[in-house]
C-alpha cells in the first residue's frame, strides 16, 4: 500500500502524517509531496526520513492512494493526473465537493456509497463535517426541516499565517496579516470570500455540503461563520427544526450511541464541549442539548471538534481506511 501525502509540509499535511502514524495505517511506502520550493526537504515518519518529491514525480510513482491537502487549484490541476495513473485521490480542498460526479464522504455517514470506480473522492469542509456527524442520526429519526448555525472558527482553519498573526498580536509585534483586521481580542464575521448573495463561501459550504452528504436537498440551512482568536478547534451553535417531535433524553441517547460523537451535557457539573479540550482529539463533541422553547419540534445544540483532525486529516485517513478494508484500492 503506497500512500502519497500531497501538501505534506503544510499544516493539514503534517496532521495527516501524524494521524496515519497514530492509527497505524497499513502503508508500505510513504511518498511525501509538496511544491517545488519544498522538493528535497526531509520529513520524518515513524522514525524514518523521507525526501519530499514534486507533483509529476509523485504521479509517476503510481501510489495506491493520494491524500491531497494542497489547495483547490492544485487539486483541480493534479488530482485528475494522479487518477489517470491509477491512484485513488482523497481531496481535502473544496475543488471537487460539489461536482455531481464526485462523492462527498464522511465515513460514519455515507462511506458505503464508495466503489472502486471512485478515483477522486472529496473530503467535506471542516465546519460541515462536525455538524453533519451530529445531524445525520437525528435526521434519520426525526427528519430535519431547517438548520440555523453560527460558527466560532479557529484561526488554524486559515493556516500558518493566521496563527503567526495572532502570536504577533499577542506579543505586540507588527507582521504579515492573514486577515484584514486584528484577530487578537476580536471576532471577525467573515470566513472566506463573499458570494453574490451576501454569504461567505464558508457559509454556503455549510448549506450545500450538508444537503449533499445527507442526500436531502429539502433541508434548509442558514449559516453565519465567524473567525475567533482560538487554536483548538471550531465551535458551532446549531438550531435544528424537525418535522417530527422528539424527546430530549432520547436525542441524548441517540447521540451517545453514535460512533465518533461524544455527548458532554451536564449542567450540574458545568460539562459542555470546548475547543481547548477538543484539540488533538478525533471525536465530535456535543452538549448544551435543549429544546427551543420559542418554536415547536426545534432543538438547540453546541458542537465542537478539532478542525485539523476530524475536520480534515482524520476524516481523510478514515476514508482511506475504508477503501483498504473493503478492497476498493
Amino acid at each position: 500500500m503506497r500512500v502519497a501525502v500531497v501538501g505534506a509540509t503544510g499544516m493539514v499535511g503534517e496532521v495527516m502524517l501524524q494521524v496515519l502514524s497514530e492509527r497505524n495505517f497499513p502503508l508500505t511506502e510513504l511518498i511525501p509531496v509538496a511544491s517545488e520550493k519544498s522538493v528535497g526537504k526531509e520529513i520524518t515518519f515513524k522514525g524514518k526520513n523521507y525526501k519530499v518529491v514534486g507533483m509529476q514525480t509523485a504521479v509517476d510513482m503510481k501510489a495506491d492512494i493520494a491524500l491531497f491537502s494542497a489547495g483547490g487549484d492544485t487539486s483541480l490541476e493534479w488530482a485528475p493526473k494522479f487518477a489517470a495513473a491509477g491512484t485513488t485521490v482523497i481531496d481535502n480542498s473544496s475543488a471537487w465537493r460539489m461536482d455531481p460526479t464526485k462523492k462527498l464522504i464522511v465515513p460514519e455517514i455515507n462511506a458505503e456509497t464508495l466503489t472502486s470506480a471512485d478515483k477522486i473522492i472529496a473530503n467535506p469542509n471542516c465546519s460541515t463535517i462536525q455538524m453533519v456527524m451530529v445531524l445525520a442520526p437525528l435526521h434519520k429519526k426525526y427528519k430535519i426541516k431547517r438548520v440555523i448555525v453560527s460558527t466560532y472558527q479557529s484561526i488554524t482553519g486559515t493556516g500558518v499565517k493566521a496563527v503567526q498573526q495572532l502570536e504577533n498580536e499577542y506579543a505586540g509585534i507588527k507582521g504579515e496579516m492573514a486577515y484584514k483586521y486584528p484577530i487578537h481580542r476580536n471576532a471577525i464575521p467573515q470566513c472566506d470570500s463573499f458570494e453574490e448573495n451576501g454569504y461567505t463561501k464558508e457559509e454556503m459550504k455549510l448549506v450545500r455540503e450538508t444537503q449533499k452528504i445527507l442526500a436531502d436537498n429539502t433541508i434548509a440551512v442558514s449559516a453565519t461563520a465567524v473567525r475567533v482568536p482560538i487554536v483548538g478547534g471550531h465551535s458551532e451553535a446549531v438550531n435544528v427544526e424537525f418535522l417530527n417531535d422528539f424527546d430530549v433524553n432520547e436525542i441524548r441517547n441517540i447521540l451517545h450511541h453514535t460512533l465518533g460523537v461524544v455527548v458532554q451535557d451536564n449542567n450540574d457539573t458545568y460539562t459542555y464541549p470546548m475547543p481547548m479540550y477538543a484539540q488533538g482529539k478525533d471525536d465530535v463533541f456535543v452538549g448544551r442539548i435543549r429544546r427551543d422553547e420559542s418554536q415547536s419540534n426545534t432543538l438547540n445544540m453546541w458542537i465542537v471538534a478539532d478542525n485539523l483532525r476530524k475536520g480534515a486529516a482524520t476524516n481523510t485517513v478514515q476514508i482511506a481506511e475504508y477503501l483498504v478494508s473493503h478492497a476498493l484500492v
